[in-house]
């Protein structure tokens, strides 16, 4: 038989990796008596575990949410899972860099040398495109208040500072009323953290960056969830920055030919198909936010460009071409003293 600190740890271990647990049944994994098991159960109460009997003909226990803390077990998988998660949490601009590094090095800290080497050898390093401002972080206590309204779906109330109002403190913005909305999910997009709600008042969806949120107390009634455009929250956030209709695609797409090869233009064409129809010569269907922006995007290739369609797309050209051109043949600067 296991000794008593081997096998309490076993036993915590059940516990953890399924709701409840016969009575019976763990004292046969653990190969001891029922007695024993309610021995090793209280043993763990004294320690702080929360481990609750249930009744029933399968009477058991379930380790249950406490007031504290207490230890945990995990598995190898599971470990090297927490440190990578904590690893990327470093770098989240959610508020809690300092406590995610801090929480890195307590589990780094107790790991066998056999899984602190499986960690170490995967470093997470986020790259930003560099901007004249650094990406403004959002509160930790912000997102908690956002993430419970999205889980108890009930409405929220909260300022919501604009672009040109950002940083404005709350007594200036006085007499604008708060917004009302359904919140539904909080996502990441380009390092930023957003919550996708539908708003009450404007009878319609929107994307709100929760670092010009100010929630407001208490939260208001309950509701019943609706159903996001098309289904997948990452295709609707994907289409709204895009300037489409939520469906998660561009809203102008073209096709064109380029005298390029396939093998070049798939490097730089992101999320474009592109077919290879010669040794230098490919078939490229991408889109773009608008018509002159999809034509400015496949004239970054340094190739000829025949244009499928559709028409749209050739005028985009034709506009960018006259435009291009006036400023080529506008006036030089006057020359320097």
């Amino acid at each position: 038989m296991q000794k008593t600190s081997a096998r309490l740890l076993a036993l915590l271990s059940l516990l953890q990796a399924r709701r409840d647990w016969p009575g019976a049944l763990l004292a046969e994994r653990l190969d001891i008596s029922p007695r024993t098991v309610r021995r090793d159960v209280e043993r763990l109460r004294e320690l702080g575990y929360p481990v609750t009997a249930f009744k029933g003909p399968d009477g058991g226990y379930r380790l249950d949410a406490g007031a504290e803390l207490p230890p945990l077990l995990f598995d190898d998988d599971q470990a090297v899972a927490l440190a990578v998660a904590l690893q990327a949490a470093t770098t989240s601009g959610a508020g809690i860099e300092e406590a995610a590094a801090r929480a890195l090095h307590t589990v780094r800290q107790v790991m066998p040398a056999r899984l602190r080497h499986r960690i170490d050898s995967v470093r997470v390093t986020a790259v930003r495109p560099p901007t004249a401002r650094p990406e403004p972080q959002v509160a930790g206590g912000v997102l908690a208040v956002l993430g419970a309204a999205v889980h108890a779906r009930e409405v929220l109330r909260f300022d919501y500072a604009s672009a040109a109002a950002a940083g404005t403190a709350r007594e200036e913005r006085a007499g604008v009323p708060p917004r009302r909305v359904e919140p539904h999910h909080l996502v990441t997009w380009g390092g930023r953290w957003y919550l996708v709600a539908w708003d009450l008042d404007r009878a319609d969806w929107r994307t709100f960056r929760a670092d010009r949120i100010t929630p407001r107390t208490p939260t208001g009634p309950r509701f019943t969830a609706r159903e996001l455009p098309g289904g997948a929250v990452d295709a609707f956030v994907a289409g709204r920055f895009r300037g489409s209709d939520g469906s998660g695609d561009w809203p102008c797409r073209g096709e064109v030919i380029l005298d390029l090869a396939a093998a070049v233009v798939s490097r730089h064409a992101h999320d474009a198909v592109v077919e290879e129809i010669g040794p230098n010569r490919c078939r490229v269907v991408l889109g773009s936010w608008s018509w002159p922006g999809l034509a400015a995007a496949v004239g970054r290739f340094d190739a000829d460009i025949e244009v499928i369609g559709p028409p749209e797309l050739r005028a985009a050209f034709a506009h960018l071409a006259r435009r291009y051109a006036a400023a080529a043949d506008g006036p030089t600067a006057p020359p320097t003293a």
